[in-house]
């Protein structure tokens, strides 16, 4: 991504503007980089990807075809210019739109078969060991009692959700939570209803894109008039190669 003293502003941007975006636009002083072992897409964007993507997410054909849908019409869309601001052309076949943990190909058994590195991960972020646990899929992971903590956590990394906490209480109190794949499959009404309703795929070039290439993130349903006494978490976390990608789309 190019840094804000690379990019041109042009005449007619106040200078409290300038300051601002100079003041987010530098590295985040609180970040940190994880290294952990992925698989990877093939660069490149074409209906071939988008297909990869719904298969790896094993979504049935009603969203495939939405996810073509917009990536059809996305190939027939300008990408726009920004009146204020001129900054490198993106290559958007130069990128990777799909990763996940080689780790979670299949469903741990034990913390012992966790990647370390993903644990590691979990520990900077300072989620306890038992959502830990859950986090990182192990199936022999008991909910219990949780004492006076009320926050639920989906957690991401680059493309794949790899857990959510508290999904059975919540489910108890009426509530769904859990990652967006999971809900296409098992709350199919919900998410045909509710899909693109705020922000619709034909509303800009770059929502159009997102709508064919999303690969995951945290679904929650909360039924009217229902007072839910939690907090939500989502938590995305990104390797480096797919933060370089990811910086480029900004």
């Amino acid at each position: 991504m190019a840094s804000f003293e690379s990019i041109e502003v042009k005449d007619g941007v106040d200078q409290e503007t300038v300051d601002a975006v100079r003041e987010v636009g530098g590295a985040y002083k609180y970040g940190w980089e994880t290294d952990i072992e992925m698989e990877y897409a093939p660069k490149g964007l074409n209906t071939d990807i988008v297909k990869l993507i719904s298969d790896k997410n094993e979504e049935p054909e009603w969203m495939t075809e939405w996810r073509l849908k917009a990536f059809n019409r996305w190939e027939k869309i300008k990408e726009p210019k920004w009146s204020m601001v001129q900054y490198p052309e993106i290559d958007f076949q130069d990128q990777y739109y799909y990763a996940r943990p080689k780790s979670m190909a299949e469903k741990p058994k034990s913390l012992d078969e966790v990647d370390p590195k993903l644990l590691a991960t979990y520990d900077k972020l300072g989620i306890p060991l038992k959502e830990q646990m859950l986090l990182a899929g192990v199936e022999t992971a008991d909910s219990g009692e949780q004492g006076e903590r009320k926050v639920a956590v989906d957690a991401v990394f680059d493309s794949v959700s790899v857990g959510t906490t508290f999904q059975k209480e919540l489910k108890s109190a009426g509530v769904i939570f859990c990652s967006i794949s999971e809900a296409i499959k098992e709350h199919p009404e919900l998410v045909k209803k509710y899909l693109g309703s705020v922000v619709p795929v034909t509303d800009n070039y770059y929502a159009t894109l997102n709508s064919a290439v999303f690969s995951d993130g945290s679904f929650v349903y909360v039924p009217p008039g229902l007072d839910v006494q939690w907090n939500f978490q989502h938590i995305f976390v990104l390797t480096p190669r797919i933060q370089d990608n990811l910086n480029g789309h900004l």
